[in-house]
C-alpha cells in the first residue's frame, strides 16, 4: 500500500496545530474593562443617563455586546465604577503612609483644591449629569450613596479619627465633622454662585480654602 497519509501524531509527520476560536485576545481584562469605562463615560455624558445603552456603548467602544456584558453585565455595573472613580477625583483618601502636612494643607490636597480647570470640568460634567438625570432614575441615587457618599464619609471619618488620635482636632464627633466639611466644601466645588455664575477653579479653591479655615478654628484642637 502507498500513498499512506502521516498525521501530528506518527514520525516524520507535521506537529498538531492549536486551533483557537475567535480573535486572539490583545488587553486584559482589567485593561478592556478600563477603556470601556473611558469610552462610555464620554457617551454618558453625551447623551445622558436614559439615552444611553449596552449597544450604544459596544458600538461606542467598538466591542462585541458579548464582550461587554461579560466585562459589565448591567448597565448599573458600569455606572457603578463610574461614579467610584468620581469620588476619587472629589476626594483624594487614603492618603500617601507617613504623610505629615499642616492640617490646611492636608485637608485642602484631600478635596483636591489644585486641581486644573480641565479636570475640573470634567467632574462638573458628570456632577451635572447626576443632577439631571437622578430624579428620573433611582438607581442613580442609589449608586451615588454606594459608590461616592458613603465611602467617601468613612474614608474622611477615618482620616480626622485619627487626626484626633495625634492630638491634633478636638474629641469631636467624627460623623459630624465629615458631613460638615463634605457639605461646605463639595457646595464650593460645585455651586453656581453668586449671580449663578459658574466659578472658576481658582475662585473655587480660593472659597474652599476659606471653608477651611473657619472649619479649622474651631475644630483644632488647643492643645494640638
Amino acid at each position: 500500500m502507498t500513498g499512506a497519509i502521516k498525521t501530528g501524531n506518527e514520525p516524520g509527520g507535521n506537529p498538531p496545530r492549536n486551533r483557537t476560536r475567535g480573535r486572539p485576545k490583545t488587553r486584559s481584562d482589567a485593561a478592556e474593562r478600563a477603556r470601556i469605562v473611558r469610552f462610555a463615560r464620554d457617551l454618558f455624558l453625551d447623551v445622558g443617563y436614559g439615552g444611553t445603552t449596552m449597544d450604544a456603548v459596544a458600538a461606542r467602544c467598538g466591542v462585541s455586546k458579548r464582550t461587554l456584558y461579560q466585562l459589565f453585565p448591567a448597565k448599573t455595573d458600569l455606572f457603578r465604577v463610574m461614579v467610584a472613580d468620581h469620588r476619587r477625583s472629589m476626594l483624594a483618601l487614603p492618603r500617601p503612609p507617613g504623610e505629615d502636612l499642616p492640617l490646611l494643607e492636608a485637608l485642602a490636597a484631600i478635596f483636591r483644591l489644585d486641581i486644573d480647570e480641565i479636570d475640573n470640568r470634567d467632574r462638573l460634567a458628570f456632577v451635572r449629569l447626576v443632577l439631571a438625570d437622578s430624579d428620573r432614575f433611582s438607581e442613580i441615587g442609589e449608586l451615588i450613596e454606594q459608590e461616592g457618599a458613603e465611602p467617601a464619609r468613612r474614608l474622611l471619618e477615618d482620616w480626622l479619627s485619627a487626626q484626633q488620635a495625634k492630638g491634633r482636632l478636638r474629641a469631636l464627633p467624627v460623623d459630624v465633622l465629615a458631613r460638615m466639611l463634605m457639605d461646605m466644601i463639595f457646595s464650593a466645588l460645585v455651586k453656581r454662585f453668586p449671580g449663578d455664575r459658574l466659578l472658576t477653579v481658582e475662585e473655587r479653591a480660593q472659597h474652599a480654602r476659606l471653608c477651611l479655615e473657619v472649619f479649622l478654628g474651631g475644630a483644632v484642637s488647643k492643645a494640638g
